[in-house]
């Protein structure tokens, strides 16, 4: 099967889940009492796990998830972010995280609808009181139970290397007296390249939930050391992974092009 067609069929699968999981959902929310929205929520991301299963191009190699024990305990989770296949990708974690995303993503028609009747956040990067009130919205998702997930760096990495962390998502964890569940993903960038809707080759992605890091006793003066600390975790699995010195993945200092892991000739570990 050409790329092109088999790009068709997986667009084909996606359009497919999202007709079908709107009224779904609508039925599991009006059905819902808990304030965090989480079967709902759950229901939406069993869609994403849906999408990325029926994508043959996709081998994901997930590990860590003994680090979520109750799925209940909220966590401020982080990640770096290589490509819009880290969403269906992420959705295999097996707990519930509402999404802090895109305001104009909940305009569209059903995945839209969908975002909203999940409980997910919308940012508008414009409207800087857009940002204070989505922390809020975060901090109420906290509070009942439920994790958010951030992509601090704040949009996909261009090269494959691991940009600069924004403070939010750790201010957040500190004031809400949560730990940060980091996860390290690597692979996806190949997955679907920015400004295509072809996917790309078959490729091996790797998806690792690292231990949580607590912020009990940490002051918002503390939130820049753990932002640091927590990105140096994800820098340093990705460097594993690939097999090189943690500055050739860190963005912010000089380092080599990213390469995908079949130039590399690389076994997933």
């Amino acid at each position: 099967m050409t790329r092109a067609l088999r790009s068709l069929w997986i667009w084909f699968v996606t359009a497919a889940c999202l007709v079908i999981g709107w009224p779904t959902m609508l039925i599991v929310r009006l059905t819902e009492r808990d304030p965090a929205r989480y079967r709902t929520g759950w229901t939406f991301r069993r869609i994403g796990h849906v999408i990325g299963r029926s994508n043959p191009t996709w081998r994901l190699h997930l590990g860590g998830t003994e680090h979520i024990g109750d799925p209940r305990r909220p966590y401020v989770v982080v990640s770096n972010h290589q490509s819009l296949a880290d969403i269906p990708l992420i959705s295999h974690v097996p707990m519930e995280m509402k999404w802090m995303a895109k305001a104009s993503l909940f305009r569209l028609p059903l995945l839209g609808w969908m975002m909203r009747l999940a409980g997910d956040i919308p940012v508008d990067r414009a409207d800087r009181r857009s940002g204070a009130r989505a922390l809020l919205a975060a901090g109420r998702t906290l509070a009942n139970r439920c994790s958010v997930i951030f992509f601090p760096e704040g949009t996909r990495s261009r090269d494959g290397r691991i940009g600069a962390f924004n403070e939010g998502a750790f201010l957040l964890a500190i004031k809400a007296g949560v730990p940060i569940l980091p996860i390290a993903v690597d692979g996806s960038s190949d997955c679907l390249p920015k400004h295509s809707w072809m996917f790309g080759d078959v490729q091996d992605i790797r998806l690792q939930l690292l231990p949580p890091v607590p912020t009990t006793g940490l002051a918002t003066r503390d939130a820049g050391a753990l932002r640091d600390r927590v990105r140096a975790a994800i820098v340093a699995q990705v460097a594993a992974w690939r097999g090189v010195p943690p500055a050739d993945v860190d963005g912010g200092r000089a380092g080599t092009p990213h390469k995908s892991a079949d130039q590399r000739n690389e076994k997933p570990a």
